[in-house]
């Protein structure tokens, strides 16, 4: 796809910091470095996200993901990693093409990433979260 960064970045049009490759995944390092060592792992294949991502594949492509961090966080002198992945725009993304990012931590007030979840506990009843569960296990 002629219009997809990472497209462009497998097709060698963009230059990367590249770490690892396979015949199906590639990964390499953010140029953003939201904390350094952030790299990013994709598949080859234009996935535009996890909803169309393969099973195989999906798999793949998050054992590289833990393999990396495993090796990233000790060279980095991280004391934690956070595994992310966002889909469509609501939830952050904001290139079309699968990927996990992998962001290795340092201090989680100071190291310029921040996740945050709200508890919304007072307006969940259980009786809903029941109901939930037994529609997931159908």
């Amino acid at each position: 796809m002629n219009d997809c960064i990472f497209c462009q970045i497998l097709a060698g049009t963009i230059p990367s910091h590249k770490i690892y490759e396979d015949k199906d995944v590639i990964a390499f390092l953010d140029i953003s470095q939201t904390t350094i060592g952030h790299t990013l792992v994709i598949p080859k294949q234009h996935v535009r996200d996890l909803f169309d991502l393969e099973e195989k594949l999906a798999g793949h492509t998050f054992a590289v993901a833990t393999q990396l961090a495993k090796k990233i966080v000790p060279l980095v002198g991280a004391t934690g990693v956070n595994i992310v992945n966002n889909n469509h725009a609501v939830a952050g993304q904001a290139v079309f093409h699968f990927h996990v990012h992998i962001v290795p931590r340092f201090d989680a007030h100071t190291d310029g990433y921040h996740a945050t979840w709200a508890n919304n506990m007072a307006t969940t009843s259980a009786e809903t979260l029941a109901n939930l569960a037994t529609q997931l296990r159908r």
